[in-house]
């Protein structure tokens, strides 16, 4: 069974963390009439989706012909992402407004939002989504185009604690957190299993992380390991991230080695 969810259309933007827009090369006005200068998903960083249905962001699409883009017309942005059997889309018609320099050359604007009746994605989708532009120049001259893809993740957490505290130096501190993401399918976090997560030292009067090991977590999510006690300053948990979940670091954790 096919499912799709489609965002509503609002002002504004929020920036959400993660990686570029992989775009395809700009079309030429030659080919379409309508000349793609420059898209933005997100200002340029990751969608990244947690467990609420309150998450925005915004795609913009620079684009020119000699006639003009028509303010009017016929007017599309989005994304969408197909796996399987699942299917998800966020679109709708954006707001183009003329450059006042230029004025053959517009800037369109959509902002999404997920709203109390419009349903996170599947978790399958997780990865690049494609992102679709059609616009319409005064002239009728018409681009329809998928214009590459954008990574749309799903949120991370990381925790830590490490004890004794205080410890004695030369003694053994336990380092313990979780590392978790969201479950879209199911609206809570969830361990993230089997991943890499580096454990890193600051002493006190240091602003540089060290990594002293890296540690996998278990079937949960949980990661935990010892080390040794050698002065008193900072433990925390990095994770790197991978394509469907970004990077989190936990707040260090201080310990007082007497």
């Amino acid at each position: 069974m096919r499912a799709a969810s489609i965002g509503a259309v609002l002002s504004g933007a929020l920036v959400l963390s993660g990686s570029a827009l992989t775009a395809a090369p700009a079309a030429s006005a030659a080919e379409t009439g309508v000349e793609i200068k420059k898209v933005s998903v997100n200002g340029g960083k990751a969608v990244v989706f947690g467990t609420s249905r309150t998450e925005s962001f915004t795609i913009s699409v620079t684009a020119s012909d000699d006639s003009g883009i028509n303010p009017r017309g016929h007017r599309f942005l989005g994304i969408d992402r197909e796996v399987g059997d699942d299917f998800w889309t966020f679109h709708g018609t954006p707001t183009c407004t003329a450059s006042s320099t230029t004025p053959t050359t517009s800037t369109c604007k959509l902002t999404v939002r997920l709203e109390s009746d419009i349903d996170l994605p599947r978790n399958t989708l997780a990865g690049p989504w494609k992102v679709k532009v059609q616009l319409t120049a005064k002239d009728g001259d018409y681009y329809g185009e998928t214009y590459g893809t954008h990574p749309v993740q799903r949120r991370s957490t990381l925790n830590v604690n490490a004890s004794p505290e205080p410890v004695t130096k030369g003694g053994t501190i336990t380092v313990t957190g979780k590392l978790a993401r969201a479950n879209w399918d199911k609206y809570v976090y969830a361990g993230y299993t089997n991943q890499p997560v580096r454990l890193q030292f600051r002493p006190k009067n240091s602003s540089t992380y060290t990594t002293v090991k890296t540690v996998t977590s278990n079937s949960t999510g949980n990661l935990k390991t010892t080390t040794q006690a050698t002065a008193d300053g900072y433990w925390r948990w990095n994770f790197a991230g991978t394509s469907t979940t970004p990077a989190v670091v936990a707040t260090g954790d201080y310990v007082d080695v007497r």
